[in-house]
């Protein structure tokens, strides 16, 4: 998500819209049984913690007027510690508590087509 794109209001309620997903989501997998619950919601925390992270970065530099560059660098440095941060969360998930693979993945991947829908039906609503 780009400062230049989404304003902060916009970014929060994206932010707010992923978290109630991948919430419902680990329920309704609770159901089922509880490990598939809590694969769920490792799965939500792995995708929407490192938007949350990416998030505060942007914010920092929106009331700075920054020098040429630096908000390219914080981006591609946002974006890395993003993917890392991910990657981190799910193998730790699948590698140390053993999570169950479909409800994580489902949920990670319904959190990141959130993301992608979410800004555009926000923003369409009026």
């Amino acid at each position: 998500m780009s400062v230049s794109l989404y304003s902060v209001k916009l970014a929060r309620a994206v932010l707010i819209v992923q978290l109630v997903t991948f919430v419902i989501i680990g329920a309704l997998f609770t159901l089922k049984e509880v490990t598939w619950g809590a694969s769920a919601i490792a799965g939500g925390v792995a995708a929407w913690l490192p938007n949350v992270l990416f998030m505060f970065l942007a914010w920092r530099l929106q009331d700075q007027t920054p020098a040429k560059g630096r908000v390219a660098w914080s981006f591609a440095l946002g974006e890395v510690l993003k993917v890392f941060t991910t990657v981190i969360f799910l193998a730790v998930a699948l590698g140390v508590f053993g999570a169950v693979f479909w409800p994580l993945a489902i949920t990670w991947l319904s959190v990141l087509v959130v993301q992608i829908v979410a800004p555009a039906v926000i923003n369409n609503k009026g």
